[in-house]
């Protein structure tokens, strides 16, 4: 089985060929293609982990859909003073589908 190891939006994921991958929102439309650094590769029981060696390896996905995260409720409360404040975050994110490790 192959499998890397790539740095996507200051996280390590491990991938594998026709993976769908969550990751921070990355420029470009549904349907185009992008190319993610290796950090690791694994084929089989041959490890690669060279920096001369990954320069040549490429993993290529495809962007399924631009999405956003689960809503995040941040609240602030102090008692006596009448201070309350509420506010909301979702992240912007990205489907990949992982094509090709060459």
């Amino acid at each position: 089985m192959v499998y890397a190891i790539v740095r996507a939006g200051g996280r390590q994921e491990k991938v594998s060929v026709g993976d769908l991958v969550t990751l921070d929102r990355v420029p470009g439309e549904a349907g185009s293609t992008i190319e993610l650094p290796a950090l690791l590769l694994v084929d089989g029981d041959k490890v690669t982990s060279a920096v001369d060696a990954l320069a040549n390896v490429k993993v290529t996905a495809e962007i399924v859909e631009n999405l956003r995260g689960p809503k995040i409720v941040i609240q602030k409360y102090k008692n006596k003073t009448g201070y309350k404040k509420r506010q909301g975050y979702r992240s912007a994110l990205t489907k990949v589908k992982v094509t090709g490790i060459a």
